[in-house]
C-alpha cells in the first residue's frame, strides 16, 4: 500500500474529502523532528491539523497553519533545517 492509498482509505474511513499534501506533511513532519525532537513530528502534523480545522479546513488554512508552524521551527535554530 502507497502513502497515497493509505491516505484515501484513510480519509474514506473518517468520512472527509481533502486531498492531502503529503509531501507538505512529511517535510514539516521531518523538520519538527530534526529541530525540535522526533516525537514532535506526529504532535506537528496532529496540531496543524486540528488549528487548519478549526479555521474552516480548507487547503488555504492547512497552508496558513503550515507555514505557522515552519517559522516556529525555524526558531529553534537548527542547522539541520536548510529547505525549509
Amino acid at each position: 500500500m502507497t502513502l497515497q492509498d493509505w491516505s484515501d482509505l484513510l480519509c474514506d474511513g473518517l468520512d472527509i474529502e481533502l486531498d492531502v499534501d503529503i509531501t507538505q506533511v512529511l517535510d514539516l513532519a521531518r523538520d519538527a523532528a530534526h529541530a525540535v525532537e522526533r516525537p514532535a513530528a506526529p504532535l506537528t502534523a496532529f496540531l496543524v491539523g486540528y488549528a487548519a480545522a478549526a479555521r474552516g479546513g480548507g487547503a488555504d488554512h492547512i497552508d496558513t497553519c503550515a507555514e505557522v508552524a515552519t517559522l516556529l521551527i525555524r526558531r529553534q535554530g537548527s542547522d539541520v533545517i536548510d529547505d525549509v
